[in-house]
């Protein structure tokens, strides 16, 4: 039971490591977000549609209620990707993806309702203390400032993602990650598809870099991964252990694109982070 565990959380911070890489790679493509995010699932059904061929796997989809959920996360978690992405863009790495981590404490606050579970008060203070940090990515609430702005997207993003991730919780047990993961980069592909005639298409070389290992890297593999670690995990758990995803992106932007965070932002990322080792001491327990 113990290697059991071990195994599920290695599993869960390896989907965490490379859904992480989103941050860095968001900040390299020059293009619209819009458009990135089409190309991003245009890459990433095709992968997926493939790996699916090849392991044989079943894309039946079982009744009209579970096809209308896939649905509705689909679009739920291209609206997600489309906010993150435009606060990556007016801020950095290290507020785009700290802002976002708010989700967990949306996903705690939102999963007893949906499957009508008692809340848990654990994650409600662990909820109040990813707020506390998030405080200190944008102390001063001013809409003229870029980084306000890029907190603001980055909690719309959390939502929409919140909301994704509880709908797919209930799909996971009776289909594979990789069929749900693929039919939703198409339902994306297919509803983005008209950005294309709005904004300006005119990627460069590493554009098609970023976006090819957004797609194979960041999207198929690390999204797929994360969304089958709700066979072991609750979804609140699952978010709040991945809180951590945070420290990685940065690390990456320091290393990469040398955006070095200030003081309130460490702090800020510590309490975010802290929650992590709370809540993984509490699930093995």
């Amino acid at each position: 039971m113990k290697n059991q565990h071990l195994k599920n959380i290695i599993e869960l911070n390896i989907a965490v490591i490379l859904i992480s890489t989103s941050g860095p790679l968001g900040r390299f493509v020059s293009m619209p977000p819009p458009v990135t995010i089409w190309f991003r699932c245009l890459f990433a059904a095709v992968i997926l549609g493939l790996f699916c061929w090849y392991k044989k796997i079943n894309l039946k989809v079982f009744n009209k209620r579970d096809l209308a959920s896939i649905i509705v996360s689909g679009l739920f978690f291209g609206a997600h990707w489309v906010t993150y992405f435009y606060a990556l863009q007016l801020s950095n790495v290290a507020i785009g993806m700290l802002s976002l981590f708010t989700y967990p404490v949306i996903t705690a606050l939102l999963e007893p309702v949906f499957f009508r579970t008692k809340l848990n008060f654990k994650h409600v203070v662990l909820g109040i203390i990813v707020l506390i940090g998030i405080y200190f990515l944008s102390p001063e609430f001013n809409l003229e400032n870029n980084h306000t702005k890029g907190v603001i997207f980055g909690l719309i993003s959390a939502v929409f993602y919140a909301i994704r991730n509880i709908l797919m919780k209930k799909k996971v047990t009776n289909y594979h990650g990789s069929m749900l993961m693929f039919y939703q980069m198409v339902i994306v592909t297919l509803v983005l598809w008209p950005v294309l005639f709005v904004f300006e298409v005119n990627p460069t070389v590493n554009d098609w870099k970023a976006l090819a290992a957004l797609a194979l890297v960041t999207t198929s593999i690390g999204h797929t991964l994360f969304v089958m670690s709700f066979k072991n995990f609750n979804v609140s758990t699952a978010s709040i252990m991945s809180s951590v995803q945070p420290v990685y992106g940065i690390l990456m932007g320091m290393l990469f694109l040398n955006e070095i965070p200030s003081l309130t932002i460490f702090i800020g990322g510590f309490l975010i982070v802290a929650t992590v080792i709370i809540e993984s001491i509490n699930h093995k327990k």
